[in-house]
């Protein structure tokens, strides 16, 4: 049976096809993994404004009850070389990641 099946002839693809074929789908690969990037890279950059823009800084308020008492404490975030407008400033040297690509809409890929 195997034997049949590999030397039939019929329905053979022919060379030509198989190279424009794989041609369409390198073609469709390579832009759909430039969307897949696009996107992956827009995300990050989502991400990396999120994380600069935490901000550490707490408070609370002295306790007491029952006889006992603890004072408050607090703590303040300052800004880190990111944090200001020094990262944006063209004339000073940027050790900031800044993101300049295009933004694209959700739902347009």
């Amino acid at each position: 049976m195997w034997k049949k099946l590999w030397n039939d002839e019929c329905g053979a693809i022919l060379s030509a096809e198989l190279v424009i074929i794989a041609t369409i789908l390198v073609i469709g690969m390579i832009t759909g993994l430039t969307a897949v990037r696009d996107a992956v890279v827009s995300e990050l950059a989502d991400v990396g404004q999120a994380i600069s823009q935490l901000n550490q800084s707490y408070l609370f308020g002295g306790v007491s009850g029952h006889g006992t008492s603890t004072s408050g404490s607090s703590f303040t975030d300052h800004t880190d070389f990111c944090d200001g407008a020094s990262c944006v400033n063209p004339s000073s040297p940027s050790r900031c990641t800044t993101f300049t690509g295009t933004a694209t809409p959700e739902g347009s890929i």
